[in-house]
């Protein structure tokens, strides 16, 4: 039988690269996004594309149901991947704003996961696969919304792994570093909304760093890869026999993953503040 995949966040990026390649390896894919016109643009394109909005959850039990209509009650892996940027100081991130993303990138991900698990029980199998990023494994200035988010995304499903031993449903986590995509400027409306840099104690760096980098793109970043190189992970994620806890992408990840485990946080400190 013909395996099935529901990829969230597919509208571009990594989603939408991870949703072709899986197509061509013959699996039959329901690429949501949380726009009816994406859906509509991908179904166009022959793809099965429910509506799953992450902040909604009315949408995340309606698009998942849609999906299993239309499999006769099955699905073999879920790849959790929609989410969003936020970039801003710390201290000039209202809680409403980390409430905001935290409902897009970690409680939404997790009502879907948590209606899929069931359907995967009764099936004796199934792939849990999330999208992490570098920015779960060490921590970036200016970044601190999303890294609370990843950081959290990491607990769980490390947990999540650990539960769900022995059951048939293996639990996978994707950690790409600088991917090409549009997070960058998908950011920019949460940025205005949220942040009052002109108002904030780091208004001086704001204008040296944050803003020059968020506005104006300067090409790709270094070691930046296409979105096809998490698609190769999720491929082997999906298929393998054995398949990895987890699964690096680009070398600031591997070099991440390094100042984690061998130096101390003083140490990482001295690097991380120098980017």
């Amino acid at each position: 039988m013909q395996k099935t995949i529901l990829i969230t966040g597919c509208s571009s990026g990594i989603g939408y690269d991870a949703a072709l390649g899986m197509r061509e390896q013959g699996w039959r894919v329901f690429a949501s996004c949380r726009k009816q016109a994406d859906c509509d643009r991908l179904r166009e394109e022959g793809f099965d594309s429910p509506l799953i909005d992450y902040t909604d959850a009315a949408s995340i039990a309606s698009g998942l149901q849609e999906v299993l209509d239309a499999t006769g009650g099955s699905l073999d892996v879920l790849f959790n991947n929609g989410a969003h940027g936020f970039p801003g100081a710390v201290e000039d991130i209202p809680t409403d704003g980390l409430r905001h993303i935290f409902e897009t990138n970690f409680f939404g991900w997790h009502e879907l996961t948590r209606r899929v698990i069931p359907v995967m029980r009764d099936q004796g199998r199934g792939r849990i696969i999330q999208c992490s990023s570098i920015l779960g494994l060490v921590a970036f200035p200016w970044r601190g919304a999303y890294v609370a988010t990843k950081y959290a995304l990491e607990g769980l499903t490390d947990t999540l792994r650990l539960e769900l031993h022995g059951s048939g449903i293996e639990v996978s986590l994707i950690e790409p570093g600088p991917i090409t995509s549009k997070l960058r400027e998908k950011a920019i409306p949460i940025f205005e909304r949220y942040i009052d840099w002109e108002n904030s104690a780091l208004r001086e760096k704001y204008e040296s760093s944050l803003l020059k980098r968020l506005y104006h793109s300067s090409g790709p970043d270094t070691f930046e890869l296409p979105a096809s190189y998490v698609t190769k992970r999720l491929v082997h994620a999906a298929t393998a026999a054995r398949p990895r806890p987890r699964y690096y992408v680009t070398t600031p990840t591997y070099i991440g993953g390094f100042l984690r485990r061998i130096l101390s946080t003083r140490a990482t400190d001295r690097i991380l503040t120098r980017l």
